[in-house]
């Protein structure tokens, strides 16, 4: 299942139909386009969201027609934009964006409405099982983004809900390297985490502040006038402009407040005060002066970080939400659409605050009962990570935890198990203890998360369970009394999940054979018809007798896991397997069959993949190696050339450094040793490691071409940094490292015949 993107979070708010125009800022944003970044804070209520997309939607002003902006009294009625010709990517970001893969995810949905290919290979990486650094994947996307030709814009709204440092490094490292026709645009409430003062010293960034944002008094009159409707005589208008300091938020307050009064000028003279008391002040003036079934809508709705007619239905316990939400759009009140079609909205995150704080003060009873309605809509609507996070604000842990139950495995495939992971950190050891399938996916999750402490603990919770539900009266696949269980399909597979899960915590700890048990286990409990699971089981069954020097045992395995994913529709993951398959034949020296597995592998993609499937490079890579076998280098270097033209995003994460590895190795036969020195030291930088075994490392391959460039000393020093002798308990893993040190035995024997070395390389060879 693809990772669930939410559209409207992609939506560039459409600009108001009387919006004020502001060519002073404009002109400003527009000026900026030749740096980085345009970073635009402010506190609050400042116009930041409103004021840029209005901005973008002048590139193509001609096309959109703004000619309905309103002009600042003394301007032409011509007056207009320069043309521009950028494409703008837009992101609404949220707190759940400080989730890194989430962040990335979303990051290349919303330059996919741009430029559709970008990034498609990173939502694969995303998928893997051990998707590549962050630092790796952008450098693919920067590649990808260098292909679009024209200049484009991608805005990033609200950035200060995001809290990841992972997240700010990532958007370090893409204004550090992004593409010259590329441009940043930041809306936030604070700074971000940034090389801010490099930036400015550079002259690589553009700010507008809260001293820019404050409307002007003609902007102020304008406002007051033509979007708020009311008419005020121009001291009036010059006083609410010097109280609120050109604060729009608060202008617009007092502007609801004062409809339908006749006592303006006194409210105008009675009206003062800082921004903190402008707030409680006016929200107190609007809610009371509401119709009690708006003020009641308000405040229950306010729990709700986006509205939508249905769901405020569902919240209330009424049937006008549409309605009331389109009224209060129209009515000037703070309520921002989402969409073009006006089915999901939100309320202005100052008035959201103000709101919430009435509902804790007036009805602190009926938060945890609203949250609750609002989970049960979004579970039943397919939104799980929303339902979640409403039944954690609810504090329904025993909700919370059967939601998780059910959303786990999808989120464990979307490679989300930092979020799920900070899910199952809320819920109190009680809840989770008496969840057999729950506790099985905490194992996974903190598998997968590298924390390797606990997992021990959850998996015999969740085989305490099966053992009681084995000894009881009921089926063994049914739940014993006492153990609360939500997905009882789960259930039923939790032994071939708790054998998948001990298979992975033997592999992480280097024990080989307790890895083939519980894989071969797996096996055993797991239906034939399970294809997914089974694939996932010979996999690490495969891995483990490849670790271990078994490769009939590992081919076998690999070729039954790969039949198992294509029937299970899952073909990236076969052509990973295809990769595998081969590189077992080249170890044995069956470069043919590995050959024919490579061009079965081609095919099987081309038979899915428009775009080319992820893995289609790196069967071209693998051709290559072949080719350079067997002494035919033209043939070489056309597979690796066509690899490359493929793009990055059409190989595995490994693929980049494997590439380089390939290249290094074709220009040492052609006699460019520096060349392919060079190759090998790019290709460590591009490492990423995977679950297959590593047994031609990349030192080792520099080793060698040290011994070819007469580098004897260089060699040797390798040998000692890896801790290598001929004394050495042999293994597979080792095995290439291990003919690597003969020869370099061998050649120390060479430049200095007196030494024991030859009789140590002839020892360790015939071992």
């Amino acid at each position: 299942m693809s990772t669930p993107i939410l559209s409207t979070k992609l939506y560039t708010p459409s600009p108001r139909p009387n919006l004020v125009l502001r060519p002073r800022l404009s002109k400003r944003l527009n000026e900026g386009l030749h740096r980085k970044l345009t970073l635009v804070a402010a506190p609050a209520g400042f116009g930041k969201t409103t004021l840029v997309s209005a901005w973008v939607a002048s590139f193509s002003s001609e096309s959109k027609g703004l000619s309905s902006e309103l002009r600042l009294p003394g301007q032409p009625q011509n007056t207009k934009l320069p043309p521009h010709n950028f494409d703008v990517a837009w992101l609404s970001l949220d707190e759940a964006d400080s989730d890194p893969p989430r962040f990335l995810a979303y990051l290349a949905a919303a330059l996919q409405t741009i430029a559709p290919t970008v990034g498609a290979g990173w939502l694969d990486a995303l998928r893997s099982t051990q998707p590549p650094p962050i630092d790796v994947m952008l450098t693919a996307l920067l590649n990808e983004l260098t292909t679009i030709p024209e200049h484009f814009v991608l805005v990033l709204d609200d950035y200060h809900v995001i809290d990841s440092e992972a997240v700010d490094s990532a958007l370090t490292f893409l204004l550090d390297h992004m593409p010259r026709h590329m441009h940043l645009v930041i809306t936030t409430r604070e700074d971000p985490q940034f090389p801010l003062t490099r930036l400015r010293v550079r002259d690589q960034m553009t700010e507008l502040r809260a001293a820019d944002l404050r409307f002007t008094p003609a902007e102020a009159a304008a406002f007051l006038k033509e979007v708020m409707g009311l008419d005020l005589a121009a001291e009036e208008i010059a006083a609410l402009e010097e109280r609120t300091e050109g604060w729009i938020a608060g202008l617009q307050l007092a502007a609801l407040s004062m409809r339908g009064r006749d006592d303006i000028g006194q409210f105008v003279r009675a009206f003062a005060g800082d921004n903190r008391y402008i707030v409680d002040y006016l929200v107190e003036e609007v809610l009371q002066h509401l119709p009690d079934a708006v003020r009641s809508f308000l405040l229950q709705t306010a729990i709700l970080s986006r509205l939508h007619g249905p769901l405020c239905d569902a919240v209330t316990g009424q049937q006008r939400g549409q309605a009331q939400l389109e009224a209060l759009e129209h009515g000037n009140f703070f309520v921002v659409p989402l969409d073009d079609t006006r089915q999901w909205y939100r309320y202005h995150h100052l008035f959201a605050g103000v709101l919430a704080a009435h509902v804790r003060a007036e009805q602190p009873e009926q938060i945890a009962t609203l949250h609750r309605r609002a989970s049960v809509w979004y579970a039943e609507n397919g939104f799980p990570a929303d339902a979640i996070g409403h039944a954690l604000a609810a504090r329904d842990s025993a909700r919370v935890a059967g939601l998780i139950e059910l959303a786990a495995p999808d989120m464990l495939r979307r490679r989300q198990e930092a979020t799920l992971l900070g899910w199952l950190a809320e819920l109190p050891a009680d809840v989770i203890a008496l969840r057999p399938v729950l506790s099985a996916y905490y194992a996974h999750t903190l598998l997968s998360n590298g924390k390797l402490e606990h997992v021990e603990a959850f998996l015999r919770t969740a085989e305490r369970w099966l053992d009681t539900a084995a000894d009881g009266p009921a089926r063994s696949d049914a739940p014993a009394p006492q153990m609360i269980v939500v997905d009882h399909e789960a259930f039923h597979r939790l032994p071939g999940t708790i054998a998948v899960a001990r298979a992975g915590h033997a592999l992480a700890l280097g024990d080989l054979a307790k890895t083939l048990t519980y894989a071969r286990r797996v096996l055993d409990l797991v239906p034939l018809d399970e294809h997914r699971e089974r694939g996932a089981a010979t996999a690490l069954l495969g891995l483990a007798s490849w670790a271990s020097g078994d490769l009939a045992a590992a081919h076998q395995s690999f070729a039954e896991g790969m039949a198992h994913l294509q029937r299970a529709g899952n073909i990236a993951d076969a052509i990973g397997g295809t990769l595998s398959l081969a590189d077992i034949r080249i170890t044995q020296g069956r470069l043919r069959d590995a050959m024919h597995t490579y061009e079965r592998g081609l095919r099987l993609a081309a038979e899915h993949g428009e775009p080319l499937l992820r893995g289609t490079a790196d069967m071209l890579v693998g051709k290559s190696d072949i080719e350079r076998e067997q002494n035919n280098l033209a043939a070489a270097a056309l597979h690796l050339l066509r690899s490359h033209d493929q793009g990055e995003h059409t190989g595995f994460p490994q693929h980049p450094y494997r590439r380089r590895v390939a290249m290094a190795r074709l220009r040492q036969a052609e006699g460019d040793l520096a060349g392919a020195l060079a190759l090998l030291d790019e290709a460590e930088r591009r490492y990423v490691g995977d679950f297959f075994p590593n047994v031609r490392p990349i030192a080792a391959f520099r080793a060698r071409l040290w011994l070819a460039d007469g580098h004897v000393g260089e060699a040797l020093g390798w040998a000692r940094a890896q801790g290598l002798s001929a004394q050495d308990e042999l293994s597979y893993r080792r095995e290439f490292e291990h003919i690597t040190l003969a020869r370099v035995l061998l050649a120390q024997h060479q430049r200095d015949p007196a030494s024991a070395s030859l009789f140590a390389a002839i020892e360790l060879l015939a071992r």
